[in-house]
């Protein structure tokens, strides 16, 4: 039965996601993007803000993905890992119907004997269960050590609770009022996967040849079967138990999320005739040509390949982690000439260790005619702290123009002390000389 296999899923992808913000060694997560210390864990390993570079790669592997499962699977995703339908069957099939009896049977989800008060009680329930998902989705981006801190002064935090009021409030709208209808009006993906289709896509398909052509060409139910030896009865258990009110005799429909509740109604039903099901999880050729389903084909393999180049490029840029930060800016003082005609120039050092241990940090000017006079001794800095620092550097010699300030490019080399070859980045700025004037 694929419900108990939805079901089972629905459990797995559940206990991912609340225990997953938990991971961490060493304070470090498996995965979060921390909007409040702004940074990004990932693989435990700690990325600063400016470390970003990593996103766009989860991201491409997230939608190459989906699009991968689309075009072998069809709206599997929908079916069996959207939130929006794990809430629904949580909410409905769970909470109203097995819990509170408000509908009969998970097998007829088009009519119920709603009661008012226990109505209202399933809105309480879901209202609780939202604001743990809430409080759930934040972990993402809060650490879950720090949220529960944060949650204990609410005063001092408004806009975190503004945001978990907020969408505790959109998922009791979503859940209670909006429904299935999210799927067929809202969700963007009901419209483009028919362009990720092709004909070994794997389908909910209601088989013609077996079970009878049920509608005519004006899409009108027949009050008995179109010919003596059609196997469809029209007991219309197939539609009853569909959550997005549907027919799927009338053929593929973007309402269709395949959840294949349908093909378990079917199944039971033709069971009592000794007869496979009339309704299937296959794709049209396969129905057609009566073969196996081809999932090798040029477009999932493509996309296989694809994704591998994407997520060995992810492994292999994580890899790559600077353990210090240095951004120089210069002042708006540019220079001065000193007393002994040398020229000096002013800067900004923004040093930021990404370490996880405390490193005394200095730098080198790679020129021989520049040389600092400030600081004097090595910078030492907490892990994930930042500090800026006043740099002066001096020239030796004059290399003065009669007409304009003589910019030249130079290379700071910054680095530990403690672990100069390891931890060590190289930027470019400018020294500039005056003019004679």
């Amino acid at each position: 039965m694929f419900v108990a296999r939805r079901y089972i899923s629905f459990f797995i992808i559940t206990c991912i996601a609340i225990t997953l913000p938990f991971l961490r060694i060493n304070d470090t997560h498996l995965f979060l993007l921390s909007f409040d210390k702004l940074e990004l864990h990932l693989f435990f390993t700690r990325f600063d803000m400016q470390e970003l570079y990593l996103m766009p790669f989860v991201f491409i592997i997230l939608f190459l993905f989906i699009f991968f499962i689309t075009t072998l699977g069809g709206r599997i995703w929908c079916g069996w890992a959207c939130p929006q339908t794990l809430f629904r069957v949580v909410y409905r099939d769970l909470l109203c119907t097995k819990i509170l009896g408000i509908y009969k049977s998970t097998k007829n989800k088009q009519t119920s004997g709603e009661n008012v008060f226990l109505k209202l009680v399933s809105i309480i329930i879901w209202t609780a269960i939202s604001a743990l998902i809430a409080s759930n989705f934040m972990w993402y981006f809060i650490p879950p050590e720090d949220f529960f801190n944060y949650i204990k002064n609410p005063a001092e935090h408004k806009l975190l609770i503004g945001i978990l009021t907020f969408i505790t409030t959109w998922l009791v709208f979503d859940i209670v009022y909006l429904k299935e209808k999210f799927c067929v009006y809202i969700c963007p993906y009901a419209r483009i996967q028919s362009t990720m289709f092709d004909t070994d896509t794997i389908q909910v398909i209601y088989d013609e040849k077996r079970g009878g052509k049920i509608y005519n060409a004006n899409e009108k139910l027949p009050r008995h079967k179109p010919s003596s030896d059609a196997l469809c009865t029209n007991c219309e258990a197939c539609v009853k138990i569909c959550p997005t009110h549907i027919d799927i005799r009338k053929g593929m429909q973007l309402d269709c999320i395949n959840c294949l509740d349908c093909v378990d109604a079917c199944t039971q039903v033709m069971a009592k005739f000794n007869q496979p099901p009339l309704i299937s999880w296959t794709s049209n050729k396969a129905l057609i040509t009566n073969t196996k389903v081809k999932y090798a084909r040029f477009r999932t393999i493509a996309y296989c390949i694809v994704l591998f180049i994407a997520i060995s490029a992810l492994f292999l840029m994580s890899g790559k982690k600077e353990h210090m930060l240095l951004n120089i800016n210069r002042t708006t003082q540019l220079y001065s000439v000193t007393k002994s005609n040398e020229v000096e120039n002013y800067y900004v050092f923004l040093f930021q260790n990404t370490d996880k241990k405390e490193h005394s940090y200095y730098f080198e000017v790679l020129d021989s005619n520049i040389s600092i006079v400030s600081p004097t001794t090595p910078i030492v800095i907490k892990p994930g702290a930042k500090q800026r620092v006043v740099v002066t550097l001096k020239s030796h010699s004059l290399n003065l123009n009669d007409t304009k300030d003589t910019p030249i490019n130079i290379k700071v080399n910054a680095f530990a002390t403690d672990e100069k070859e390891k931890i060590n980045v190289k930027r470019d700025t400018i020294f500039i000389y005056p003019k004679k004037l």
